[in-house]
């Protein structure tokens, strides 16, 4: 069942919005050589208890995962694209690192995604994160009133497909409001004008994330972190939006880009 949001209630998933990016953006500035993946899962654990909020991750338990999970942060390196189990792992020059965080504040959810290299950035992975912040910015402009949910899935693979990547449509965005994950799904691929019409009230994850050369995934020994089949890299970028009656409006608030002189 999707469940419509009052605008008091986009207020307040909005709270929690702007906390996830101020996170966000610090895990950022603190990703450099030699950080260890713990010392940022250190730095969320902290932010979220001085904070008062609650992590959305700690033992999560869904039927894809090796639960519970004991992480407030999903770190994935390379060609680790989702759900990353932080370890003991110190950045290296040229990582490609994604970080993705969802927490709650007085009941209310925001979840976001963000990928960065580390050190000196190849072109090719700079592309990479531009092509997914650029499918997000797309999907994010046709998510209005009287559009469908197709419609934004479909803004995901066409930008996909003009960078020339393959588009995995196993794991996607979601719904959310009190709870992580609600109805409806929302898949990287689809065809516009289909679906769920969107209306005001509904609030939805968006995140495309791409692997370079393939749309499969394999699930690391430790039961959580997803990997391109083919070790190829790749990157996320996420945000939530609600759907009002002027249109969308972004709830966790840009965290900047890299790449963007860089050549589609």
């Amino acid at each position: 069942m999707v469940e419509l949001k009052t605008p008091d209630e986009i207020e307040r998933m909005a709270v929690t919005g702007r906390f996830v990016a101020e996170v966000l953006a610090e895990l950022r500035a603190k990703a450099r050589i030699g950080v260890n993946l713990l010392d940022l899962e250190a730095h969320v654990r902290q932010r979220i208890a001085l904070r008062g909020a609650v992590s959305c991750y700690w033992d999560y338990s869904p039927s894809f995962g090796r639960g519970p999970f004991r992480n407030t942060v999903c770190l994935s390196v390379n060609d680790a694209v989702l759900h990353g189990l932080p370890f003991d792992y110190a950045l290296r020059d040229g990582d490609l690192l994604t970080m993705d965080l969802a927490v709650s504040i007085d009941g209310w959810v925001a979840d976001a995604a963000v990928s960065t290299v580390v050190g000196t950035a190849a072109p090719e992975d700079l592309r990479l994160i531009r092509a997914t912040e650029d499918a997000l910015a797309a999907a994010i402009a046709v998510a209005r009133p009287g559009n469908r949910l197709g419609d934004i899935s479909a803004a995901v693979s066409a930008v996909a497909a003009d960078y020339g990547y393959p588009v995995n449509n196993e794991f996607g965005g979601h719904g959310l409001g009190r709870t992580m994950h609600e109805d409806p799904h929302v898949s990287n691929v689809g065809r516009a004008g289909k679906g769920f019409r969107l209306r005001p009230g509904l609030t939805i994850a968006i995140e495309p994330w791409f692997a370079r050369t393939t749309d499969r995934i394999v699930t690391d020994p430790d039961g959580w972190t997803l990997r391109s089949a083919d070790g190829s890299r790749t990157a996320h970028t996420e945000h939530t939006i609600a759907i009002t009656e002027d249109g969308p409006r972004v709830l966790t608030d840009a965290q900047g880009r890299q790449g963007d002189t860089l050549p589609a």
